[in-house]
């Protein structure tokens, strides 16, 4: 970690992160359990920094009968070098993945206003509409002009019932 993204990340200030970010739900407990394991790692760095490197070899022969053993794992321990990984190609992948979420997201957020306006203009609308025992005939026939070719196709087939009706009105024969 480079030590400008290590002051960043000891900057961060994790209490108005979801508050900041208007962040609920599962991704505050996810943000939540990600500095949990943060914090651990940080605290095992520093742990693990503060014990010796050094080995004392000289100690393992005093103590051992096989110096020869010591003699092997000391040569081993001078020649190794760590390998070091290249994670530009995994940065790279990961910036382009952000980029990619911030375009879905804005693209999301635009879809959601258009709707969110569509629907308050929906609410607006049913707010003010007036009762249905209050509407005519004509204005049921203008808002929807389908109906009367309806009625006038089952006025001349002689069909005289709503269907559905008797089932949720109940009929007008008494018996």
């Amino acid at each position: 970690m480079s030590a400008l993204a290590r002051s960043a990340a000891l900057k961060l200030d994790w209490a108005n992160v979801a508050s900041s970010l208007g962040l609920k739900g599962t991704t505050v407990a996810s943000l939540q359990a990600f500095r949990k394991r943060n914090e651990d790692a940080r605290r095992k760095v520093v742990e693990f920094q503060a014990q010796p490197s050094t080995v004392d070899f000289a100690y393992y022969r005093s103590v051992l009968k096989n110096t020869a053993i010591v003699d092997e794992i000391e040569a081993a321990f001078k020649t190794f070098k760590p390998v070091t990984y290249d994670v530009s190609e995994q940065i790279k992948a990961i910036e382009a993945f952000e980029v990619k979420a911030l375009e879905n997201a804005k693209a999301t957020e635009v879809k959601v206003e258009a709707e969110l306006a569509d629907l308050i203009k929906t609410l607006d609308n049913i707010e003010s509409a007036r009762p249905f025992e209050d509407l005519t005939v004509p204005e049921v026939i203008a808002a929807k002009p389908e109906l009367e070719t309806k009625v006038k196709e089952m006025v001349t087939k002689g069909r005289w019932d709503v269907p559905g009706y008797s089932e949720k009105f109940g009929g007008l024969a008494v018996m």
